[in-house]
């Protein structure tokens, strides 16, 4: 992943310095649960956690030579240890390491994303607990609908983002698996009592079985569950674009001291940040396609999803950590416009309070179809002429023979569609 887009501490992991000490961390435990198993010297077994060191120029200076990977790395170990490199990848396959190395990063990957989301998660709520009574206008198609509060908006993006937190947990947990099993998975020249020991030094669980590499089943999974934090990102990303338009304007971006919006128009506030987390979304939802056309491989193993997997999983972990970040600073920095939200409420007139008015008409004894057509006439009338839907009904006769003056100033009390606010926010325990 460019630079540009990368924070410090996932970006680490993925390094090529990171990799091959992730391989290192495998190959140690291996000696470990061998020594342990009195397969080996425990003191051979010691030295060679003391010992065993490598350097990634050189490791690329053989690798030109060999032209496989895990060959160089493991020649370039083999030199810091001299004689005890014979301990060192008994009976195991390439896999073997690489695939328990891959989840070791990906579980120190998911660390850091699970500390994201709790984050993201305190945010909102703390927003949420902000503006319990911040009454703005819901819509559906775009359109005006019901009046609503932006502290349900905010409960509605926590359930959402919780229960994605959850699907990570649980996609990460699928995940923490290893396998040390040799070729085909037969463990034909290492016993699977190795396998199990290594797994637990290296806090993972040994698959149940494995065909040289671990089913990328479990890979497509996990990628699937960055792919829907990174959308759901996304979601609320476009709900802040459509709410910063200048003609609605209820929400904005934060705008630092000396930040300049357009290169031509002084003028310019544009939702940048927002409009950068759905371009980020997108790529990380390429990638997930990506991992499920990894899952068939040829028999038991082949290498097509390997040079896929070298750019997806580090790129995709690197931009959801990424696009997490960047959300919890725009929003712990959004500016709500309360007067600019009031304001849509009202707009023609207060047309949004027409099913009130229909339920209203309803309950003095008209039937619901001629009460709708007196309240549709007279909502429309409003949107098109950019008039007043609340004058219109105290000048409709059709509806005043039915409901007083009162009773029509009654229809247009914000407080009624909010009265349920509190059962919302008791679910969410705010």
């Amino acid at each position: 992943m460019i630079d540009r887009y990368s924070r410090e501490e996932m970006a680490k992991i993925w390094d090529l310095n990171s990799k091959f000490d992730y391989y290192l961390q495998v190959e140690l435990a291996v000696c470990d649960a061998y020594a342990e198993l009195g397969t080996i010297p425990k003191d051979a077994a010691k030295q060679i956690r003391e010992k065993a060191s490598f350097t990634v120029e050189r490791i690329d200076e053989i690798e030109r030579e060999v032209r496989h990977d895990v060959i160089a790395f493991l020649t370039c170990v083999n030199e810091s240890l001299g004689d005890l490199g014979r301990f060192v990848h008994v009976g195991m396959t390439s896999s073997d390491v690489i695939d328990t190395a891959f989840a070791l990063q990906i579980q120190d990957s998911g660390k850091i994303i699970k500390a994201d989301l709790t984050k993201t998660i305190q945010i909102l709520k703390n927003l949420a607990k902000a503006h319990k009574d911040t009454v703005c206008i819901g819509r559906s198609h775009g359109i005006h609908a019901e009046i609503m509060t932006f502290g349900a908006k905010m409960c509605s993006w926590i359930d959402i983002l919780s229960r994605q937190k959850d699907n990570f947990e649980h996609a990460l947990e699928q995940i923490r698996v290893g396998q040390i099993s040799g070729p085909v998975g037969t463990y034909s020249n290492i016993p699977p009592e190795v396998e199990q020991l290594t797994c637990k030094h290296l806090n993972l669980k040994p698959a149940k079985i494995s065909t040289q590499i671990i089913a990328r089943d479990y890979h497509a999974y996990f990628m699937q569950s960055l792919a829907l934090i990174a959308s759901v990102l996304e979601q609320f990303a476009t709900e802040i674009r459509h709410l910063q338009r200048t003609e609605v304007l209820e929400l904005e971006e934060g705008f630092g001291k000396g930040q300049k919006g357009s290169s031509a128009m002084p003028h310019k506030k544009n939702p940048v940040l927002s409009e950068n987390l759905c371009g980020l979304a997108r790529v990380v939802r390429a990638n997930s396609i990506v991992a499920l056309e990894n899952i068939p491989l040829w028999h038991e193993r082949d290498i097509s999803h390997s040079s896929a997997e070298r750019i997806i999983f580090p790129d995709s972990l690197t931009l959801v950590d990424f696009m997490l970040n960047r959300f919890n600073g725009l929003m712990e920095n959004i500016v709500v416009h309360k007067d600019n939200m009031l304001k849509n409420t009202n707009k023609f007139g207060g047309i949004v309070f027409s099913q009130k008015a229909l339920l209203e008409l309803v309950e003095k004894g008209l039937s619901r179809e001629d009460s709708y057509k007196i309240v549709q006439r007279n909502a429309l009338d409003a949107f098109q002429n950019h008039g007043d839907f609340k004058a219109n009904l105290l000048n409709d006769s059709e509806v005043t023979k039915l409901l007083s003056k009162e009773e029509i100033e009654a229809i247009f009390d914000k407080n009624a569609f909010l009265h349920n606010i509190e059962t919302i926010y008791k679910r969410f325990e705010l």
